[in-house]
C-alpha cells in the first residue's frame, strides 16, 4: 500500500493520522492509538490555529505537508500528525490560495454574520443558539442605540464565559459604571506572565462597550478594512453609532480568540503534552518535531510543560505566526524583573531549536492582538503600539538574551542554531491576505516546510 493510500482522509502524504482533543484537553482514544501505530523515525506534529470545521483543518494539513516527502534525507521516514482541537475561523478570514471560490463571506455583507460563520459559532459555543441568533440580528440591523451596544456586550461577555466582579473605577460593558473586574489582564495574559490572576478577565470585556467598539473600529481602519465599511479615525460618537458595529463584530471575534487562547493552553499542557510523553516512553528512538500555527503554536508550546526533565524526544519546534506573547520564553520581563514569561525556560526542553516565524504583514497580530492586550487601561491610548503587548508571530522572540534574528533566506541558506530560540522573519513569503487578518494564514509555502526540515536536521 502506498503512503498516499495509507494516509487516507484526503491527505496526500503518509503515513498520517489525526490526533483529536476536546475543549478540556481529553484525547480521543482511537486517534491516540492511530498515532501510536504510525511507523516513522521522525514524527511531524502540526496543530492548526483557527479553523471553520474538521474538513478545513484536514485540508490545511494536506497543503502544508505536501512538500515534505521531497525534502528529507534517505534515512528519514516521516510520520504525519494533524492535531485537531475545538477552534473557529470567521469566514471573512481567508487562507490565501486555499478557500474555494464562493466559500468566503460575501462582499457587501457589512457586519452581518454569514451562514458559515454563524454555523461555526454554534459549534464553537454549543447550546447558545438564542444568544447567537440575537447577536446575529444586532449585527445585521446595526441599531443606532447605546442600549443595543450594552445588550450586545452582555451577550458577548456571557458567551466568552468571563466573570465580572465589582472593582472601583472600571466600567463594565454589560453593566453600570463601577462594574469592573479584579485582576484585569490582556487578551493573551498580561505580557505572557506565568500564573493566572485570581480573576483573569481581559479588560476588553469590562471597559465601556462603546469605547471598545470605537477602538476596534479604528483598528479595522489601521488593518486596511474598506473605507466604505468602517469609520475613519477621529469620527465622533454623535451620529457615528452605526459605524461602530464594525467594532462590535470585531469584539465578537475577540471573544472567540479569548476562548481559543484558554483552550490552546489546556489542550497543549493537559492533552498533547502527556500523549506525546507516553508515546516517547514507549518508543524512545522516535524523534518528534512540533509545528503550530496561530493558537496552534500556543498548543505545541504549552505541550512542552509536560516534557519530563531530561527527556530529549522533542527535536524541534516551529511556531508559525504564533498568537501568544513575544515574552513567553523569557526568564525576566523587561517591565517586571520579578516575573517571567508563561513558558519561561521551556525552550530548554527541546533538543533542538525553537523557531519563531514572524511577518510584518500579519494584521491579526500586528494590530488586533496588541490592541486587545493593551485594553487594561494603563497605556497612553487604546491605539498606538506598546511593545509589552506584542505577539511572537509579529516580531519574534523578545527579552531572551542571545536570540538570533534571521531572514528566511539566511535561515534556509545557512541553517538555524542547533538549540535555543531563534526568530525568523518570513515576510518574504508570508505576505498575502486581506483585512482583517492580513497574512496571518498565509503559511502554505515550501520555504516554510524547508525551514521545519532544517530545524529538525532532517534534510539531505
Amino acid at each position: 500500500m502506498s503512503d498516499a493510500t495509507a494516509a487516507g482522509g484526503g491527505i496526500g502524504v503518509g503515513p498520517y493520522a489525526e490526533l483529536t482533543f476536546d475543549a478540556e484537553g481529553d484525547v480521543d482514544p482511537g486517534s491516540r492509538d492511530a498515532v501510536a501505530a504510525l511507523e516513522a523515525t521522525d514524527l511531524l506534529v502540526f496543530a492548526h490555529g483557527w479553523n471553520s470545521d474538521r474538513a478545513t483543518s484536514t485540508r490545511l494539513f494536506d497543503r502544508f505537508y505536501a512538500p515534505f516527502p521531497g525534502l528529507v534525507g534517505s534515512g528519514v521516514r516521516l510520520g504525519y500528525v494533524g492535531v485537531v482541537w475545538p477552534s473557529i475561523r470567521f469566514s471573512d478570514e481567508p487562507i490565501p490560495d486555499f478557500d474555494p471560490h464562493g466559500a468566503l463571506a460575501e462582499p457587501g455583507r457589512g457586519t452581518a454574520l454569514d451562514p458559515a460563520t454563524l454555523r461555526a459559532l454554534g459549534e464553537f459555543w454549543p447550546g447558545r443558539v438564542a444568544e447567537l441568533d440575537r447577536i446575529a440580528e444586532l449585527l445585521e440591523d446595526r441599531p443606532e442605540s447605546a442600549a443595543a451596544f450594552t445588550e450586545f456586550g452582555a451577550l458577548v461577555r456571557e458567551l466568552a464565559g468571563v466573570d465580572v466582579v465589582d472593582a472601583p473605577g472600571a466600567a463594565g460593558i454589560a453593566g453600570p459604571a463601577g462594574a469592573g473586574v479584579a485582576g484585569v489582564s490582556g487578551f493573551a495574559g498580561v505580557a505572557g506572565v506565568a500564573g493566572p490572576a485570581v480573576r483573569d478577565v481581559p479588560a476588553i470585556f469590562t471597559l465601556d462597550v462603546l469605547e471598545v467598539c470605537r477602538a476596534l473600529t479604528e483598528g479595522l481602519v489601521e488593518a486596511g478594512a474598506p473605507s466604505g465599511d468602517a469609520a475613519g479615525p477621529g469620527f465622533s460618537l454623535g451620529g457615528g453609532l452605526h459605524a461602530l458595529w464594525n467594532g462590535a463584530k470585531e469584539l465578537l471575534r475577540q471573544a472567540t480568540y479569548y476562548q481559543m487562547k484558554k483552550r490552546a493552553g489546556v489542550v497543549g499542557e493537559r492533552g498533547l503534552g502527556p500523549v506525546l510523553a507516553e508515546l516517547a516512553g514507549r518508543r524512545p528512538a522516535l524523534r518528534i518535531h512540533l509545528i503550530g500555527h496561530s493558537f496552534g503554536a500556543r498548543v505545541v508550546s504549552f505541550s512542552l510543560r509536560a516534557v519530563p526533565d531530561g527527556a530529549r524526544y522533542v527535536k524541534s519546534a516551529t511556531l508559525l505566526q504564533g498568537a501568544f506573547s513575544h515574552y513567553a520564553f523569557t526568564d525576566r520581563l523587561p517591565h517586571d524583573n520579578g516575573s517571567g514569561g508563561a513558558l519561561r525556560g521551556m525552550q530548554r526542553r527541546v533538543d533542538g531549536p525553537v523557531v519563531a516565524c514572524h511577518s510584518p504583514y500579519d494584521s491579526a497580530l500586528k494590530v488586533f492582538y496588541p490592541l486587545a492586550s493593551r485594553m487594561a487601561g494603563d497605556s497612553a491610548g487604546l491605539l498606538g503600539f506598546d511593545e509589552r503587548w506584542g505577539a511572537i508571530g509579529h516580531d519574534g522572540v523578545q527579552a531572551v538574551p542571545g536570540v538570533p534574528r534571521l531572514t528566511l533566506d539566511a535561515a534556509l541558506r545557512a541553517g538555524v542554531p542547533e538549540a535555543g530560540c531563534v526568530s525568523v522573519d518570513t515576510g518574504s513569503v508570508v505576505r498575502r491576505g486581506g483585512p482583517p487578518s492580513g497574512a496571518h494564514s498565509d503559511i502554505c509555502h515550501e520555504e516554510l516546510a524547508r525551514l521545519v526540515v532544517a530545524a529538525g536536521r532532517m534534510g539531505r
